[in-house]
């Protein structure tokens, strides 16, 4: 933990060179929905080659930096870009960036992905606000020697989503008349997508929605005490009877155009913030 400790030092003072900002809000951009940063005024960007210890994603639509800046009054940084387990980093690599946000000061994690849709109610283009979880990566980023002054040991995870976030940001919905669902989330290591049979497990176990992020990160936001807001964008339709081969180009594209209201819900929600 020491190492660490010391690596997250080594990322702060890094960026502590480039700008003084302390933000309150951490964001995460999915794939494919790295345009909300349109939307931070006073834009400041760092590039994650430019900080020890980061890693580097080679997803396609993952811009890899950080941006800093405000949306309404609230200070925030946000990744546009983000790293996965299926990339060959470690659960503590792909984690590292929120241990360093919060280093910088944040107290609210704002996390977004895009996701296959397994609830037959749910189309794609829908947005998904995360109200629970399921990790089925195999894997989990607290393994190892535990810090206290990092995190409890057994942290609870009885409610990683804030409910009264998940209530804002359904006002705010219901004020621009941006329809949204709640569903379960769960994480798979990927980075294949899954067979007909998968599909249907995991919707027996109680998912409505599936992808290969966000659990680790949010597994660490609530060891570092963070408020944890999640939405999914439901980019594809995974209904085991009618599925059709996956298309990276099509998800890309219903992402691109559900990011508008996706880009105006967060950031309404955050000016809503107190």
């Amino acid at each position: 933990m020491r190492d660490l400790r010391q690596k997250i030092d080594g990322a702060v003072a890094a960026i502590r060179k480039k700008t003084a900002l302390k933000p309150a809000i951490g964001i995460i951009l999915g794939t494919g929905l790295g345009e909300l940063v349109k939307e931070i005024e006073g834009k400041l960007t760092i590039r994650y080659d430019e900080l020890p210890n980061f890693p580097v994603s080679a997803v396609k639509s993952h811009e890899n930096q950080l941006v800093f800046g405000k949306i309404g009054q609230k200070n925030v940084v946000a990744m546009q870009g983000r790293f996965h387990y299926y990339e060959g980093y470690s659960m503590k690599d792909v984690t590292f960036p929120v241990r360093v946000m919060k280093a910088l000061g944040i107290k609210t994690l704002i996390v977004s992905n895009a996701a296959g849709g397994m609830n037959p109610n749910f189309k794609a283009g829908d947005l998904m606000i995360i109200s629970d979880h399921i990790n089925l990566m195999g894997a989990n980023p607290l393994i190892g020697p535990n810090d206290d002054s990092m995190g409890p040991r057994f942290p609870d995870m009885v409610e990683p989503y804030d409910s009264e976030l998940m209530e804002q940001i359904e006002k705010v919905a219901l004020e621009e008349k941006i329809p949204v669902k709640r569903g379960v989330y769960v994480a798979v290591a990927g980075p294949n997508l899954e067979t007909r049979a998968e599909y249907r497990f995991l919707r027996v176990i109680g998912a409505d929605a599936v992808g290969m992020s966000t659990v680790p990160e949010v597994i660490v936001a609530i060891h570092a005490r963070l408020r944890v807001l999640g939405i999914s964008c439901i980019t594809d339709e995974c209904l085991p009877d009618a599925l059709k081969p996956a298309n990276i180009e099509m998800i890309l594209k219903v992402a691109a155009e559900a990011e508008p209201k996706l880009s105006r819900l967060i950031t309404r929600t955050i000016k809503s913030m107190p």
